[in-house]
């Protein structure tokens, strides 16, 4: 799905990526564009340009999706996700590509033999240690809980590397970890019912585009068989999940929004160096907890609804 805004000439452009339409990718969307309005650059006031595309799940959409704007030359392309921004940058080595909703340039395998990351390449990055954290929020509330059952898409390195980091964080809190292989969003039904057949005593939904895009359908096959569901994925509570420890995405897509303006305001001459996510929360889903009868302390916070 391509679609663009014409502005006057001679303003800044920006082309925004979308690997998928999803509720949590949005919020970095609209968290985006929000940091770019507050620092001047909008529709509406004309000071800004905006191409949209939207791969809708599909990666050889996502390659058109990015060589449509490649080919519109704006000034950044913003990258929404783990897709969108390996995809941009393997396309693109002189537009400047802004990052939000993926892992650090080395997760994502985007790092040269001398360990340095595309010289276009910036943005904002998660790094996976927040999910040592989820983790161990399961034993918090499910004490008793030995095995976790998860769904991994085997085909993106986000999603390989966040199973791996799971696996060491159970091992380091005695659990074992059951996962199921998924290639595309309608997929998962199937595997997920043949997850819960296996019988985990918890799911975790880990930060994978597939996961994003079929939440609902995976949430509501744990939910008939009685599986709680966890996450490190703050969106994903929103939708369902009991809780999570992880990045605030719309807190994310702030963030990578001010460096973008950040880089136009320099004359678009200084690239900004990538750097870490800032605002990392607890968060709980209150009709979730409910249904397992959970009470949370007060540093969560409850889930936008």
């Amino acid at each position: 799905m391509f679609s663009a805004c014409s502005n006057t000439d001679n303003v800044p452009s920006v082309g925004f990526l979308d690997v998928a339409e999803d509720a949590t990718l949005a919020k970095a969307r609209k968290g985006f564009f929000d940091a770019m309005r507050q620092q001047g650059f909008s529709e509406q006031q004309k000071s800004l340009r905006i191409y949209e595309a939207n791969a809708q799940g599909d990666i050889a959409m996502l390659n058109q999706s990015c060589d449509y704007l490649i080919a519109k030359n704006p000034d950044v392309i913003a990258a929404n996700a783990t897709l969108s921004t390996i995809t941009a940058v393997k396309r693109t080595k002189t537009i400047p590509v802004c990052m939000m909703v993926a892992p650090s340039p080395e997760l994502a395998g985007l790092k040269s033999e001398r360990g340095m990351a595309p010289a276009n390449l910036f943005g904002v990055y998660e790094t996976l240690s927040y999910i040592d954290t989820s983790v161990a929020i399961i034993q918090q509330f499910f004490p008793q809980a030995k095995i976790i059952g998860t769904i991994y898409n085997s085909s993106e390195p986000q999603s390989a590397n966040a199973l791996n980091r799971l696996q060491l964080a159970a091992q380091r809190l005695g659990l074992s970890i059951i996962p199921m292989p998924v290639t595309t969003s309608s997929e998962t039904q199937l595997v997920a019912q043949a997850l819960v057949a296996k019988k985990p005593d918890v799911f975790f939904a880990l930060p994978d585009n597939v996961i994003f895009a079929s939440f609902e359908t995976i949430a509501k096959v744990c939910n008939d068989a009685h599986i709680p569901v966890f996450t490190s994925e703050a969106g994903l509570v929103s939708r369902g999940a009991i809780a999570s420890y992880g990045a605030d995405f719309y807190q994310w897509g702030f963030q990578a929004g001010l460096q973008a303006a950040s880089y136009l305001k320099s004359g678009k001459k200084t690239i900004p160096h990538p750097e870490e996510v800032k605002t990392r929360n607890f968060v709980y889903n209150p009709k979730a907890a409910e249904q397992y009868h959970l009470i949370f302390p007060d540093k969560f916070k409850k889930a936008d609804e």
